[in-house]
């Protein structure tokens, strides 16, 4: 949560509007388990912006229930209760979301895998009285992971183990956020910033400002700014990191982002990726693949793909690509 904006936790349809008079409209929800708000030049229509709103939230609505795992009812969650059972039919929707994790799968060398979820449940940093898995759980788990295992023909899938599931949780809000901007042009709608979550889309400028300011989140003070980000035009921006959720067992920390190589979660002192990029997507895959990555390794990484800057941050050191301190706002 590295990224400081405004947001009011509601149910998605329990959705709240400020007024439309003001030089900004806001509309908030909550949705894909974290608080969504939408900031957007008010325009003279406001069947303009009732339509807008309206599809916006409810395309999110439809989003979520198709692809989240944690609805029992969602394609998602039919084909995870299937693994190593039978082949799912599925639709051209779910055909190109996973044409994207293939994308996703091979821009990161791996490292974004959606089949991960064994090793996130494994390490279960939630629980009231987290332990360590035994080498033997962690090679068990790891041998559920693998985007090359998953068994894919035209209009179905099938995941080929028992165990084995599909999570869209490293990249779906950060798609939805792209998405969402993308109905905001096609209402006309030319100034907004989409935040999810704190994964955020930037389109033109707030009325009257220069740039949309956005804090970074100081990670050794939780809820307290480090620096800020002054963003205009159409970008993305997205931060990872795990001096939040993590547990402490034995003295050791333990974050909750697992590097899907070696089954462990990362230790290398990394405690926030912070990128900016062309799309809330393109910046969200390279903010966790840089973190995992950790510096220096992580920055050059950020660096190979053009236009993207980003920022690591450890406890005692700072790396950033060449150009990151053209948006820090002054």
């Amino acid at each position: 949560m590295a990224i400081v904006a405004q947001t009011i936790r509601k149910e998605v349809s329990e959705v709240t509007h400020s007024s439309a008079a003001l030089p900004l409209r806001k509309v908030a929800f909550h949705a894909m388990g974290t608080p969504c708000e939408i900031q957007y030049a008010a325009p003279s229509d406001e069947a303009q912006a009732k339509t807008f709103e309206k599809q916006a939230v409810q395309w999110v609505q439809s989003f979520e229930s198709k692809y989240s795992r944690f609805k029992p009812e969602s394609l998602l969650s039919k084909i995870n209760q299937a693994a190593g059972v039978s082949w799912v039919d599925i639709d051209l929707e779910m055909e190109l979301m996973l044409k994207l994790c293939d994308s996703l799968h091979f821009t990161t060398q791996g490292i974004l895998d959606p089949t991960t979820l064994p090793l996130i449940k494994l390490w279960n940093w939630k629980s009231e009285t987290p332990t360590i898995p035994s080498k033997a759980n962690i090679a068990e788990a790891l041998a559920k992971v693998g985007w090359n295992k998953v068994k894919r023909s035209p209009g179905k899938i099938m995941l080929p183990e028992v165990g084995m599931a599909l999570d869209f949780g490293g990249f779906g809000k950060e798609y939805a956020v792209d998405q969402v901007a993308q109905i905001a042009l096609q209402n006309g709608i030319t100034n907004a910033l989409i935040d999810f979550g704190h994964d955020i889309r930037t389109l033109g400028l707030p009325p009257g400002r220069p740039a949309w300011h956005i804090g970074l989140e100081n990670p050794s003070k939780p809820g307290s700014h480090s620096s800020s980000l002054g963003i205009q035009g159409s970008k993305g921006i997205a931060s990872s990191g795990d001096y939040i959720r993590n547990f402490t067992y034995q003295g050791k920390r333990y974050g909750h982002i697992i590097d899907p190589r070696t089954g462990w979660p990362v230790a290398h002192g990394c405690m926030q990726s912070t990128v900016i990029a062309s799309s809330c997507l393109m910046a969200g895959a390279l903010s966790t693949s840089s973190f995992i990555l950790g510096i220096p390794k992580g920055i050059d990484f950020i660096q190979s793909f053009p236009g993207a800057e980003g920022l690591l941050l450890t406890e005692n050191s700072r790396a950033q690509t060449r150009a990151f301190f053209t948006h820090l706002a002054s």
